[in-house]
């Protein structure tokens, strides 16, 4: 089972991450979704509630950077839910960089008329509750996530969470067959979303918005799990 120190003395297990996080968040909204903890590690992925999650943003440094649209895609390994699925344009504390415009091709006038993600929190954490976020590159969702619920709340948010990157890099980059290619002069495969799918046979979506991507996060995770793994794979071996 995973386990990480929130001190110097301690080591939690995700479920008991959140069990203490519920007994002692101040805010509400983050008292609900702490309370409703997350699913067994023993549990197989079959058997899981999953939350595909995609986020665009001004940059990569969660401290010098902001949220501008976040996409969210409910899923299991056996039915994806897109019309269940939530769009936000959100408006960042900071100025949009003109660098990141072409990226996620969200415009001034877009965000200054947009929320603060203070006011979607509700409904945010409403649909992560009790589910398996899955993400491609959780370091950027998680840390991004934390950084700004501390901002608005002052109670940051860490959360299990399943890497199709990482999935794609323990096979592709880290394997030994991969090591071997390295060896040889080959240049590494790609663990990028579109590269990754193009693996496995799925179609090309338009890349930088954040509920295309979160469903195409999700059809490749289906395809992974698929491939490499089998549906009662606990998610244990899987989250991180």
């Amino acid at each position: 089972m995973l386990s990480f120190r929130l001190d110097n003395s301690q080591q939690y297990s995700w479920q008991e991450y959140l069990a203490e996080r519920a007994a002692r968040a101040r805010d509400p909204r983050l008292k609900r979704y702490f309370s409703a903890g997350c699913p067994a590690p023993d549990t197989p992925i079959c058997n899981t509630p999953m939350l595909a999650l995609d986020m665009e943003t001004t940059g990569l440094d969660s401290s010098r950077h902001a949220i501008v649209s976040i996409g969210l895609v409910p899923f299991t390994l056996q039915r994806i839910m897109p019309g269940a699925g939530r769009y936000w344009v959100v408006k960042p504390p900071r100025p949009l960089t003109e660098s990141s415009i072409p990226y996620h091709h969200i415009t001034h006038s877009e965000v200054e008329q947009a929320p603060d993600l203070s006011d979607i929190a509700d409904e945010l954490l409403g649909m992560m509750a009790g589910r398996l976020v899955v993400a491609h590159y959780h370091r950027l969702e998680r840390a991004f996530l934390d950084s700004a619920f501390e901002a608005r709340m002052g109670e940051g948010i860490r959360f299990p969470m399943l890497d199709t990157m990482v999935l794609e890099a323990n096979r592709y980059r880290h394997s030994w067959r991969a090591k071997l290619t390295s060896w040889l002069g080959k240049s590494p495969a790609s663990i990028r979303l579109q590269d990754s799918r193009d693996r496995y046979g799925l179609p090309a979506y338009t890349s930088h918005h954040a509920l295309t991507d979160a469903l195409a996060t999700a059809e490749l995770l289906q395809a992974q799990i698929a491939h490499h793994h089998t549906p009662h794979t606990p998610i244990e071996t899987l989250w991180v």
